[in-house]
């Protein structure tokens, strides 16, 4: 009897077909030529009225801002990107990866990282919103480039803003200045430079050339079909990867239309307003959008079907599920279809009762290092506990797997990167043969399916999605003089499955006596200092990545023979 296939080779029958582009220019321009009077964008004027621009607008735009910045002596340098999810960073971006290398930088970082990572990157220019931008102008003397070109998204005196130069280029192209049309771009050199961490002192800089991104936007499209009358709602942060991707350069390969959040408490006053189809979000969105579901079902139906449940979805006769059915959606704008779910593991029975609620959620696995989706279900087979199917021309494995099948998920394919900025070093350690080490932790079935177990790097995950690296964090504490070791771990506590930040401190004893001026400190006068020192620490960091709390040890941690202190064993004893 002639074997079955498994899952993943059937998967690679069904493909949706895609045209190829390997370079942004030219994903823009195809874009423009089949989509050119179909919108692109939906967004706000500042008396809240919604307005569209259409495909041909916005490669106008592009072009004319690059132009803009071809005239100021960008070309071939680095331009960072900085602010909130909007249509000024959208082309922003995509100019300055056109004209240079662009470096997008989280807006929620203290303003010393920001110009650490301007230094490190070596850019020459930034735009962004005025309030980030005012804040390195303030510390401007800490840049390198003393003659840094910072371009505002929203108008102030005496300042160049994003506006202007939109005219300006335009002014440029109208004169026969054809510059940024005759730009070629290598598809396999460093166009996007993103840093995975909050410090330089521990960060390692992701180069990413255009072929790496394109190749995403296509293995993604290949699973997950977009339509042209797709509206993607932009929420998740735009520098990262993940949305920059999949939420804002497939839907415009696709010729969907894309629509900016005005804010987390915002989201269902938006799907309102705009009625997306697509969202993109991390599980605790999901887990949010659920308890709300249920708690209304609970409330609206009758006490024989909510009675005894938390779920009340399997017990509903026909009829009623699909009343539900409709007004759920109703709730969510009216038009939703899917949810993109990455960055954490989703709970399954979440996803399983959005399937029943005609609400499709896909799971997916991806890394910046990877541009970033690796694996992800699709919409011909998925299993809500797995991170799915691994995506057109990518290929995955498990290396040193135990009994159980468990071993690091190692990676190969047109998405892996290109390496880390400046650090070769760091780069063979994960570059192996062709073959991205993830260090994450998984196993894979008979089908295909990856299934994310842990983790053998120290990265803690939060469960809205976000990466917080102990390194950086440990790096403020190492730098205070009153600490003569720290150790960060991830945390969770009873009956409550999010990750809180912890950190454990060995105090410099003889340092705190000189700082209190007296003997021997007591070790209340020790948690005090140390508590102070935490509160400092706090303060140049985003919220989600403060310390919660924090332990002060007696003695020092064990060390590996390279003296580095081991993230396991008696260290993580409290």
């Amino acid at each position: 009897m002639k074997k079955e296939e498994n899952i993943a080779i059937k998967l690679e029958k069904k493909y949706h077909k895609c045209e190829e582009v390997t370079n942004l220019k030219q994903m823009l321009d195809r874009s423009v030529a089949i989509y050119k009077d179909r919108t692109a964008f939906k967004l706000k004027d500042e008396n809240g009225n919604i307005y569209s621009k259409t495909y041909e607008e916005v490669k106008k735009d592009v072009y004319s801002l690059g132009t803009a910045l071809i005239e100021k002596g960008l070309l071939n340098k680095r331009i960072a990107v900085i602010g909130k999810n909007s249509y000024k960073w959208a082309i922003s971006y995509l100019a300055s990866t056109i004209v240079g290398i662009v470096v997008p930088i989280d807006k929620e970082l203290h303003e010393n990282d920001i110009i650490n990572f301007m230094n490190v990157s070596e850019c020459e220019c930034i735009l962004g919103d005025n309030k980030n931008l005012e804040n390195i102008i303030k510390n401007k003397e800490k840049l390198n480039k003393k003659d840094t070109i910072f371009i505002k998204f929203e108008k102030q005196n005496n300042y160049l803003n994003y506006e202007n130069e939109i005219k300006e280029g335009k002014n440029q192209i109208e004169k026969g200045n054809t510059k940024f049309e005759e730009i070629k771009i290598n598809p396999d050199e460093l166009r996007i430079l993103l840093f995975t961490s909050g410090t330089t002192g521990n960060a390692k800089g992701v180069c990413l050339s255009q072929r790496n991104i394109c190749s995403n936007i296509l293995s993604t499209y290949g699973i997950v079909k977009v339509k042209r009358s797709d509206l993607f709602f932009s929420v998740l942060p735009l520098h990262h990867t993940y949305e920059c991707t999949l939420g804002f350069l497939l839907p415009l390969y696709s010729g969907a239309s894309i629509c900016y959040c005005d804010g987390l408490r915002y989201i269902t006053t938006n799907m309102q307003e705009y009625h997306p189809s697509v969202i993109l979000c991390v599980p605790l969105l999901l887990e949010k959008m659920y308890q709300k579901i249920m708690k209304s079902m609970q409330k609206s139906l009758p006490k024989k079907y909510t009675e005894n449940t938390d779920n009340p979805i399997d017990k509903l006769p026909f009829y009623l599920k699909s009343i539900v059915k409709r007004k759920v959606k109703n709730t969510l704008g009216g038009r939703l279809r899917v949810f993109i779910v990455g960055a954490a593991a989703v709970n399954p029975e979440i996803a399983d009762t959005f399937d029943k609620l005609g609400l499709n959620s896909l799971q997916g696995y991806g890394l910046t290092e990877c541009a970033p989706l690796v694996a992800g279900n699709t919409d011909f087979y998925k299993r809500n506990d797995s991170a799915g199917l691994p995506i057109p021309n990518v290929e995955y494995k498990i290396e040193n797997q135990n009994e159980e099948g468990i071993g690091e998920i190692i990676v190969k394919g047109p998405n892996v990167m290109i390496g880390y900025y400046n650090n070769p070093e760091e780069t063979e350690k994960v570059i192996k043969d062709g073959w991205f080490h993830t260090g994450d932790l998984g196993k894979i079935d008979e089908n295909g399916f990856l299934y994310i177990t842990g983790r053998c790097k120290s990265v803690i995950v939060t469960k809205n999605g976000k990466n917080i690296y102990p390194e950086e964090i440990e790096y403020y504490l190492n730098d205070n003089p009153l600490i003569s070791e720290a150790l960060v771990l991830g945390v969770q506590k009873e009956n409550d499955d999010e990750t809180y930040v912890n950190a454990q401190i060995f105090p410099n004893v003889e340092a705190i006596t000189e700082y209190l001026k007296g003997s021997v400190p007591t070790k209340e006068e020790i948690k005090k200092v140390i508590s102070d020192v935490i509160v400092s620490v706090n303060k140049k960091i985003p919220n989600y990545k403060h310390i919660k709390n924090f332990v002060i040890r007696d003695k020092e941690f064990e060390k590996t023979t390279t003296q580095k202190i081991k993230r396991y064993g008696d260290n993580i004893k409290n």
